[in-house]
């Protein structure tokens, strides 16, 4: 779906909740409440799909803004660091954002999720705390600069940029990242994901047309889109969806397995002898209703 601004993440599940009349909704890859666009949520049994999700490449669109560094690393939070920017120009830009492109070290935002003895590190900077999270690897494929503009009288520069990167990526501290590389500050303003793996803003609908249209990708076609794809034999659908292993495949991480019906059966894994079942969905031959 098309995450609205001012919603967060679970926000988004308590209101699929009441729309499919189930409590069985979750979501992969968090929003936070600023950001906008595809979040992928799964009803009932495909809610089963969704940790293979978390891993996936994402992408979005991002305005960053250089100048003005923020307790959050993005429009939310207070202004903490105000220096002039009008002394940046396009070239340092670019070289800057070529610096962070590629497999880097990444320091997340002290607001995020991330727990810490047990508590989210958000929670400990609003107690007042200190929070210093270690760097992590993560991978930024793409990197663009589309455009950047001089805004509050020119003091201050704003950045349109597209981002693809690996999971478990921050774009506030991208932003932040960026601002500190070029000495100025810099804090995120706008954050539309566009992409979560295969599913993009072209399949996303919006609360107000779920609402009036509860329009969902069925587990069959969701299957297909997420994981190479095997056809299984009559005699294997009925094997593996009672447990059973059945010869290997060629195909790498996990398969998603259908029956001649056109049926997810299953999710398997290949191993060098054999291929057995990760999640049975749909006893073989039988149907996903």
């Amino acid at each position: 779906m098309d995450k609205p601004q001012g919603w967060t993440s679970h926000d988004v599940v308590g209101r699929m909740r009441r729309l499919a009349g189930t409590r069985k909704v979750g979501h992969a890859g968090t929003l936070d409440p600023m950001a906008t666009g595809v979040l992928v949520v799964g009803v009932n049994r495909a809610t089963r799909l969704l940790t293979y999700l978390v891993g996936a490449s994402k992408t979005y669109t991002a305005t960053i803004r250089l100048g003005q560094g923020t307790v959050t690393d993005d429009a939310e939070g207070e202004v903490v660091s105000e220096t002039i920017a009008a002394a940046v120009g396009e070239d340092a830009v670019r070289a800057a954002v070529r610096e962070l492109t590629g497999e880097i070290e990444q320091v997340p935002s002290s607001v995020s999720a991330i727990k810490i003895k047990g508590q989210r590190a958000y929670a400990r900077v609003r107690s007042g705390e200190e929070v210093s999270l270690p760097a992590r690897p993560v991978t930024i494929y793409r990197f663009d600069v589309h455009e950047i503009r001089r805004v509050h009288g020119g003091k201050l520069q704003d950045v349109d940029v597209t981002v693809e990167c690996s999971s478990g990526t921050y774009i506030r501290a991208l932003a932040r990242d960026l601002g500190s590389a070029l000495g100025v500050g810099g804090h995120l303003t706008a954050l539309r994901r566009t992409q979560v793996g295969p599913y993009s803003l072209d399949q996303a609908s919006t609360l107000e047309e779920l609402a009036q249209d509860l329009r969902v990708l069925g587990l069959d076609e969701a299957g297909r889109a997420l994981f190479p794809v095997r056809e299984l034999s009559a005699t294997e659908a009925v094997d593996i969806s009672h447990g059973r292993k059945i010869s290997a495949g060629t195909e790498d991480g996990p398969v998603a397995a259908f029956s001649p019906e056109g049926t997810l059966v299953a999710l398997l894994e290949n191993r060098p002898a054999d291929a057995r079942a990760l999640l049975v969905f749909a006893p073989g031959g039988g149907t996903t209703a």
